[in-house]
């Protein structure tokens, strides 16, 4: 049974930093890229940032580019979201996603293409935890 649990969320004032961190079990974990999502009250699910297979390549939505930095710990089936400078508009319950990845997800494009897939059809990527919330205070 494949698992995402997220953790590390919790209430920031504006400026302020958090680091979340996603548990992947249950699946081979280099073999898929994984994302952050997030996703706000009465506003639509978007993609913050998405990261391949080996953690070499990467995409950040311009909301958070230069902000937020994506990692993975491949030897311990852990994906990371640092999130820096953060804005009240960052306040969202945030969600980590697998999509399987055969090499073909490494040029920026591509995984922009697949982060936005994955906020309009969810059902697109492969696996998705249940959510840690995230509120930022002004």
């Amino acid at each position: 049974q494949v698992q995402m649990v997220e953790s590390g969320g919790g209430v920031v004032q504006a400026g302020g930093s958090l680091r979340l961190s996603c548990t992947v079990s249950g699946l081979n974990f280099d073999d898929y890229a994984v994302a952050w999502f997030r996703q706000a009250p009465g506003k639509a699910r978007d993609g913050s940032a998405c990261i391949n297979w080996s953690g070499k390549r990467t995409y950040y939505a311009n909301s958070v580019k230069g902000r937020f930095t994506i990692s993975r710990d491949n030897a311990k089936n852990m994906v990371y979201l640092q999130m820096n400078n953060l804005k009240p508009e960052d306040t969202a319950m945030y969600y980590c996603a697998a999509l399987g990845d055969p090499g073909v997800l490494g040029e920026p494009r591509v995984l922009e293409h697949f982060l936005r897939l994955g906020a309009a059809q969810p059902d697109s990527w492969h696996y998705w935890g249940q959510g840690t919330q995230v509120t930022v205070s002004s």
